[in-house]
């Protein structure tokens, strides 16, 4: 009986198996991973996973910068100026700025008011909609702190609707960053602020009739940092006020004179 050999897949074999023997030879990196692998097969040992990845970060934001800004005083020199934050509402989110001049201090600085403050209102965009990201202020934050002539200690946050809720997730994951925070018709979460925020001021706002966000998200927040025996936890709302609780606090020179009597409080040596 004759037995016929296959020379072709024989050939394909042997070539692959050559191959193989000549990446393992050429390649001793790769023939002692490989051995590694086979000798740690049935065991659990501690690994480390060490990547640089580049990440890029963008946020349009509106700028002002107070009258007097850059003079020198005598014998001072350069002066630091108070920096305020202010994150608009789901409605002005997107790629045209001119729409976050639709409430707030960038309204009242396009209407001709002065402020004693560098005053920065960033964009969130409008889709993904995801509202304010954390890392994106953070890092806007970091870039106008060093181009321009900030008081670190006097940096404040405020922000309406969207952007209360903004003011408060931003303040509870960075509480270290602010001297005070006024969220206006805005929530978060009322234990972790209690944990994160019981020694930054905060005064919030909402209205009573608020159909959009319950005048509840408000008092839960404050009453939790009451709860944690915060240092300065205050809510005022307006009895007749519905979503709109931002207008009558934005117009009050109280809120300004308020956050300037606050400095940020350094952690002890």
């Amino acid at each position: 009986m004759h037995k016929t050999i296959n020379t072709h897949r024989c050939g394909m074999a042997s070539t692959v198996a050559l191959a193989a023997a000549l990446w393992v030879s050429c390649c001793p990196a790769a023939s002692h991973a490989a051995s590694a692998q086979e000798s740690a097969a049935g065991k659990q040992q501690p690994q480390v996973l060490e990547k640089t990845v580049t990440k890029v970060l963008k946020a349009g934001y509106l700028l002002y910068l107070p009258e007097g800004y850059g003079k020198a005083e005598a014998g001072a020199g350069r002066k630091k100026w108070p920096l305020l934050v202010f994150l608009h509402g789901a409605g002005e989110s997107g790629s045209d700025l001119e729409k976050v001049k639709a409430h707030g201090p960038p309204k009242l600085i396009a209407g001709g008011k002065s402020f004693p403050f560098i005053v920065v209102s960033p964009q969130a965009p409008t889709t993904p909609r995801r509202g304010w990201d954390v890392e994106v202020l953070n890092a806007l934050l970091d870039e106008v702190m060093a181009k321009y002539a900030v008081d670190e200690d006097r940096v404040y946050l405020s922000g309406l609707s969207m952007g209360g809720y903004g003011t408060w997730t931003w303040a509870t994951a960075n509480p270290e960053r602010f001297a005070a925070v006024a969220p206006i018709c805005g929530g978060g979460q009322p234990r972790m602020a209690a944990r994160r925020m019981k020694d930054l001021p905060v005064w919030a706002f909402h209205g009573a009739k608020d159909p959009v966000v319950p005048l509840k998200e408000s008092e839960d927040m404050v009453e939790a940092l009451k709860k944690a025996s915060a240092g300065e936890a205050k809510l005022t709302v307006y009895p007749e006020a519905d979503h709109d609780s931002w207008t009558a606090t934005y117009d009050n020179p109280e809120l300004y004179k308020w956050l300037l009597e606050h400095a940020r409080k350094k952690p002890p040596l």
